[in-house]
């Protein structure tokens, strides 16, 4: 209803609206409520743009919808693969889908014409970095069409959230991962310039996004945009 409201006023200038870039609008919850739905109805009777990201496979419940908005260009989707190791996706994403399963998902969407890109994020140095290659590939093999990533970025408390969390699950690694993100930010382990805090700088992460960069041509996926 607020949506809908906000719509229709007079001084509203239509641009494509992003959901899920904060949070997931797909939670276990959305199954009872159907806010996303309900979102998504007043959407397409309005004929405007939207772009979805999600870990979730809730999505699918919406295809209906969807494909008749992406028949009529009004809508992308992003869904966020983080590493195929079932082991690392189960302990880094303890309540969201397996890669496998979240595959599935871009195959479904792809499949109901419903434009949709892989999205690696974070590229965890020293964890899932060596997998770059295998997602992008994974990815276009299920329909994905684009592709988009980030750099892990440690923000506030999320530092400290994560460095126990290394140390926990990777202790043999979790030095060399911090090692890495201080290297591409000068010493620190978070840099929140707007343009470096999402890629990082240095050789590495020259390296990773070269390796990118190649990967995305030879599987026949477009940068996001």
């Amino acid at each position: 209803e607020v949506l809908e409201a906000e719509l229709r006023k007079r001084s509203y200038k239509v641009a494509p609206i992003a959901i899920g870039t904060n949070t997931d609008p797909y939670q276990p919850i959305e199954k009872q409520h159907k806010i996303m739905r309900s979102c998504l109805e007043v959407l397409q009777r309005f004929h405007h743009p939207v772009a979805i990201v999600t870990k979730g496979t809730l999505i699918e419940r919406d295809i209906d919808i969807l494909g008749q908005m992406a028949a009529q260009g009004l809508v992308k989707v992003g869904v966020s693969v983080t590493t195929l190791d079932a082991h690392v996706a189960r302990v880094m994403e303890p309540r969201v889908p397996t890669p496998k399963r979240r595959l599935a998902t871009i195959a479904r969407l792809s499949g109901a014409g419903i434009p949709v890109r892989i999205m690696l994020g974070p590229v965890v140095p020293a964890l899932t970095d060596h997998e770059a290659e295998a997602l992008l590939e994974a990815g276009a093999g299920h329909g994905a069409e684009a592709a988009s990533w980030i750099m892990l970025r440690l923000p506030l408390e999320v530092s400290e959230l994560f460095q126990e969390w290394a140390q926990v699950h990777f202790p043999d690694r979790a030095a060399r991962i911090l090692a890495r993100v201080r290297e591409m930010h000068g010493g620190k382990l978070y840099e929140a310039q707007w343009g470096k805090r999402m890629r990082g700088e240095g050789p590495y992460a020259k390296m990773i996004a070269q390796r990118i960069e190649v990967a995305m041509k030879r599987h026949g996926l477009r940068r996001y945009t």
